[in-house]
This record gives structure tokens, C-alpha cells and sequence, in this order.
């Protein structure tokens, strides 16, 4: 609907839901306006109050990005001005990225832009837009032309819905999705290229980059020489970050780049203790880490960076609770902060962070259980604040994580604390066998802190950890399903070349937009597919949920054609793997008609408390290829 509709006597209701349309019958002409003013009286004022609920985006031009060749490299220009990215990673409390003279963030995906953009543009920030693409880890194959086309399908979508906001600095397709190896797959390669050029024609106002993860097997050859509409390259990179201009050119890197992830070194590339922990630097050496990154890079390599965004602005458990934070979780800024804030504006912050000038273990740090141990805390605060130390016990994940793939927050033990101060603590260590870490956070009371950790070893037998505790209904599809799924479809058995899965199948859903479709090729032999926790995982890793309480897990299935046979189950990890499934379910054979049909799996009685294994479809010699849809799998408390 438009102006002029509700100028004409439509419901001023309306009008809120067509922005766009009300900004531009508004601005049409002074005289215009006049005239629409004197014939409606009342219904100008209303238009006036809509114009008023319109977010402020709406009335601002979106903004025009290139990059451009110099005599030495090249420029990133916005809206006609020189523009260097002075990026964070993450989309929160961006109110103190903004004071601290940064100017740009990164996302991940495009899911929930709209308000973050939105909070970005009244910020004066930037976002480089993720476009999250499929990981062969996860399951995701560049070979199957539907998975391709559905991925293509939605990054047409959210470039199409983002292109005019004025926020967009440009679309970063993908991040580490070539994986772990020598990123060969030339399959991959092509999907990225094949999204630029759509990226190009949808949007020709912002530039187009790929992310990948450090730049080491064929990655920078590949992306020249199979990606040339990608304007540049997004790399993440660690430890190695304050050698990567030479590393670069030397491998064939002409495209200009960005640093898009840097920090410190990841537990990747540090040498383990005895029992396998990663030591971690104190928030005080990180800030060096950061320091050198950003000088070799943005600052001594201009020509050829553009930027960088450092990684993270915000807290996230990974390998510990505070190797890649930015902030602590009360927004509470570390050392990293203050000194990125003093590389992007040439000046230091009014109120600086406290610093750790020790941590240190007195004593062995593998003990036996219940053993006293103690270790000494050094500070300072460059500006005499009053410090405040605060002491936490914390157990070490057993297993880590893979290019930031979510991890379970390990448990604490505060009566394990048995004395501490802003020197020292000594604690008593838990029964349990394993690893464990100390930290230590300190305050200033200004919004400034330190952290740092110690490692420690209890020497005796490791028990199983629980679970994952979650509340009932407990949703592992639903249109769609989510950004991040309790369980992942990874777990591909029999003959995997036949099988295919479409997890956005639009082929009249059960509900909402989207079902899952599972597709068997062959005529005989067998298949099924696993959705786990963690992803790819067969009973060697920790995780799984506690579903204690649940009495059924209820989804709706339909076969293509009717007359389709096939098996549905849960838990299939036993006893003779390390983290196992706590119990099993099947509906054996089930013979699926044409239509939607809601099928249930009886739970009453199970044991619950660890299912790695949430869901699992399987078909055997089924005589001919078979389709079957399935949608709305969820865990009932009834």
C-alpha cells in the first residue's frame, strides 16, 4: 500500500507495513504534499505519526563500496571516502565497540541481520554480512546439485532483502567452509564463485569476499585462479597472523584482503602440557598478540590489507572459557580492547585495564584427589585503581571442538575454593580424575579487567560428565530448524553415495515453509543417516542431551508415492563405546502413506539422561528408489 492509497481513505494501519513505499510517496514533491495535506486534514497527521515508526534506515541512502587499484595495491573506498576496517567479530554490546573507535563488525550469517544492522547503522558502523555455507564435516556435499541449488536459493535471498541497507560494507560468502586439509575441492571453489557473480548482479554496490581458514594448502591458489569474482579474501588466522603479508604474496596472493578473524594463538598451535592442556596466555600477553597482528598487517601492509576484524567481541567457551573473549560476560573489557581502541584512534583509553605481571603454581600441578594446591597472583592497575580478584575452579572440556563448533561450558566447583585473596588462593582439588583449570578475574570497578588461568591434574579415574540438561518440548527439526541444532545430521551409514538429504525441502511441508527430504537411489542394499551430538561423532566424544522426563519423540513423515518402508530410531551408540547413548527406541518398518502422518516413538520407562544419537532414519533392499519427507521431530514431555 502507499501514501496516496491511505491519503485515499485505506486504513491508516497499514501504512506501517510498507516503509519503503510511505518514504517514497512522502518525498515525492513539496506540492504534493500540500495538496495531500488540504484534502485529507486528519489522515496527513496520521501518515506524519507512520512516517515517524519507520526505522531510520529506510530514509538513508544505502551506501556504495569499491575497491580500487592504487599505484602499489589497493584502496577500500566507501561512499567516496577512504575506508580501513577497524573490526571486531560479534554482534553485541557494540555500543562499546563504538567508543572505543572501532568501526566496523563481522557476522557469521545473516540470521537475525535486520536488527543488527539496523543498531550498526545507529552506531555509525559497518557490517561485512556472512553468508554461512555448508561444511563437509557437517555433511554438506558441493557435489549434489541440490544442496547447492537450496544453499544458492538462500544467499540470493538474504542479499536480495540486505542490498540497500545503508550498514552493508560487503558480503563475506562462506567462512572455512573448504575445511581443515589442502582446501582442493574444486567443487567448493565454484559454488563460491557461482554466489559472486549472483552476489554481482543482485547487488553491484558491495564488494564480494570468501573466508577462509589461514591460507596454508591450495586456498590462495585456488581462490585466484577459480574464484575471479571475488574481490577479496577474508582470512582467519592466529598465531601465524603477524607473517602472513610475506606468506601471502609468497603463495600468489594478489587479491587485496582482510584479516577476518586474529587474536591470539589458537590451542591449535601451542605445544600441550603432559597431559594434553594448551597453556593459555594471560589477557595482559594477548594484548601483544593483537598489537602485532593488527601493526604487520593493517598498519606496515596497507597496500595489500584493507583491515581486520579481531576475534571475539564477547565470550565464548572455547577450548577454555576465556581464550578468544574480548569482553567477560558482564562486558567487563580486557586488555585486547585497550589496545586495539589505541591502534585505531592513536590514542590510549582514559581508564586502562589491570594488569597480570604474574601467575604463578607453587608446587606440582598433578596431584592426587582432594590435594591442597596454591598458587600466587601478581597485579597492578596502570591507574591505582582498587582492584577486586575474584578465584574459580573450573574442569577441563575433555574434548575440543573444531573450527569453533559450539562446546559444553565445563562445570564449576566453588567449594573447592578454600581460601583467596587478591595474592594468592589455595584450593582443595575434586575426586574426580582429569583436568582442571584456576582462574582468576580481575576488576577495576571502571569497566576494566585481567584474567588469566593455571592448569592442574587430578591422578586418578576420569568419570563420564552428564549430559547437557535442556527443557521439554525439546525441538530437533522444525521448519527449517535452527541456527544452531541440538543434533546434526552427520552420521551417514550404508551406501552414502545413494542416499541425499535436503533439510529445506519446500515439497508441501507439514508446517511453516520447509520440511526435510530423504532420498534412496538405489534399488537394494542399505542406508540411513544419524543426527548426532557432537557432529560427526560415534560415541568418542563427550555431549548429548539429558532428556529426562520425556515420554515420546512425535515427528510427522510422508513418503512421494505411498507404500514406502522404512525405520525410524533413536540411540544407536552402545556400551562399548567411551560416551554411549543411555538408551534406544525403534519404529521398525513403518510402511508410509502419500499424506502427512504423525508417528510416535514410545519413551516411558528409558533412561534419558545422555542421547547422542537424537533421530535416525534407515531403509534397506526397498526394491526401488523411495522419497520420504519428514518434519516437526520433537522430544514431548507427554
Amino acid at each position: 500500500m502507499t501514501f496516496q492509497d491511505a491519503m485515499d481513505g485505506a486504513s491508516p494501519t497499514v501504512i506501517l507495513h510498507s516503509p519503503l513505499n510511505l518514504k517514497h510517496c512522502f518525498l515525492r514533491s513539496k506540492s504534493c504534499r500540500t495538496q495531500i495535506c488540504e484534502r485529507t486534514g486528519m489522515k496527513y497527521l496520521v501518515a506524519l505519526l507512520a512516517i515517524a515508526a519507520v526505522p531510520s534506515y529506510v530514509f538513508a541512502q544505502a551506501a556504495t563500496v569499491k575497491i580500487v587499484p592504487t599505484d602499489d595495491g589497493w584502496q577500500l573506498i566507501r561512499n567516496s571516502q577512504p575506508y580501513v576496517i577497524k573490526g571486531v567479530g560479534g554482534d553485541k554490546q557494540l555500543d562499546k565497540l563504538a567508543a572505543a573507535g572501532g568501526n566496523s563488525i563481522r557476522t557469521w550469517s545473516a540470521e537475525k541481520l535486520g536488527p543488527i544492522l539496523d543498531q550498526a547503522h545507529k552506531l555509525n558502523l559497518t557490517v561485512t554480512v556472512g553468508l554461512w555455507l555448508g561444511h563437509e564435516r557437517h555433511g554438506f556435499d558441493y557435489n549434489n546439485a541440490d544442496q547447492v541449488a537450496t544453499q544458492f536459493q538462500a544467499v540470493q535471498k538474504a542479499i536480495t532483502e540486505f542490498k540497500d541497507h545503508p550498514a552493508v560494507l560487503m558480503w563475506g560468502i562462506g567462512n572455512e567452509m573448504e575445511g581443515y586439509a589442502a582446501g582442493d575441492n574444486a567443487a567448493i571453489w565454484s559454488a563460491i564463485n557461482n554466489l559472486a557473480v549472483m552476489a554481482k548482479k543482485v547487488d553491484p554496490n558491495h564488494p564480494t569476499m570468501t573466508v577462509v581458514a589461514e591460507i596454508g594448502g591450495d586456498r590462495v591458489k585456488n581462490i585466484h585462479r577459480l574464484c575471479p569474482d571475488i574481490d577479496l579474501v577474508g582470512i582467519n588466522s592466529y598465531g601465524g597472523a603477524a607473517t602472513l603479508p610475506k606468506r601471502y604474496r609468497d603463495a600468489g596472493g594478489t587479491k587485496p584482503y582482510v584479516i577476518t578473524e586474529f587474536g591470539p594463538a589458537g590451542m591449535w598451535e601451542v605445544q600441550k602440557n603432559a597431559w594434553g592442556a594448551a597453556p593459555e596466555l594471560t589477557s595482559t600477553q594477548k594484548a601483544k598478540a593483537y598489537k602485532a597482528t593488527y601493526t604487520a598487517n593493517v598498519i606496515e601492509n596497507s597496500n595489500l590489507c584493507l583491515g581486520s576484524y579481531a576475534f571475539l567481541w564477547g565470550q565464548k567457551q572455547e577450548a577454555t572459557a576465556t581464550w578468544f573473549g574480548m569482553l567477560l560476560p558482564d562486558g567487563s573489557r580486557l586488555a585486547a580492547v585497550d589496545t586495539v581502541s589505541e591502534l585505531w584512534t592513536g590514542k590510549a583509553l582514559a581508564n586502562r585495564c589491570p594488569t597480570i605481571q604474574s601467575l604463578q603454581l607453587v608446587g606440582d600441578a598433578k596431584v592426587k584427589p582432594q590435594a591442597k594446591v596454591t598458587v600466587r597472583l601478581e597485579v597492578a592497575d596502570p591507574d591505582k585503581d582498587s582492584l577486586k580478584v575474584e578465584w574459580i575452579l573450573q574442569a577441563e572440556p575433555l574434548t575440543f571442538g573444531i573450527g569453533g563448533d559450539d562446546e559444553a561450558v565445563p562445570p564449576t566447583f566453588p567449594d573447592a575454593i578454600v581460601k583467596a585473596d587478591a595474592s594468592s588462593a589455595e584450593i582443595r582439588m575434586p575426586e574426580n580424575g582429569g583436568g582442571y583449570r584456576l582462574f582468576t578475574y580481575i576488576r577495576d570497578g571502571k569497566g576494566g579487567a585481567a584474567v588469566g588461568n593455571v592448569p592442574l591434574y587430578v591422578d586418578a579415574p576420569v568419570k563420564i560428565p552428564s549430559a547437557q540438561k535442556t527443557s521439554l518440548p525439546f525441538v530437533v527439526y522444525s521448519d527449517g530448524g535452527t541456527a544452531k541444532p541440538p543434533f546434526v545430521p552427520t552420521g551417514w551409514m550404508g551406501n552414502a553415495k545413494a542416499m541425499k538429504l535436503d533439510e529445506e525441502n519446500k515439497t508441501n511441508p507439514h508446517s511453516g515453509s520447509t520440511c526435510l527430504k530423504f532420498d534412496f537411489a538405489a534399488n537394494d542394499g542399505w542406508g540411513g543417516i544419524v543426527w548426532q551430538s557432537p557432529p560427526n561423532d560415534w560415541g568418542d566424544k563427550p555431549g548429548g542431551w539429558d532428556l529426562t522426563g520425556a515420554k515420546s519423540l512425535t515427528f510427522w513423515a510422508r513418503g512421494d508415492k505411498g507404500g514406502e518402508t522404512v525405520s525410524f530410531q533413536i540411540g544407536v551408540l552402545g556400551s562399548d563405546k567411551k560416551f554411549s547413548d543411555s538408551a534406544n527406541a525403534k519404529l521398525d518398518s513403518v510402511v508410509l502413506t502419500s499424506e502427512w502422518k504423525q508417528y510416535r516413538i514410545d519413551l516411558s520407562g528409558k533412561n534419558l539422561s545422555r542421547i547422542k544419537t537424537g533421530f535416525v532414519i534407515n531403509v534397506a533392499n526397498p526394491g526401488k528408489p523411495l522419497s520420504v519427507y519428514i518434519d516437526d521431530i520433537s522430544y514431548e514431555a507427554e
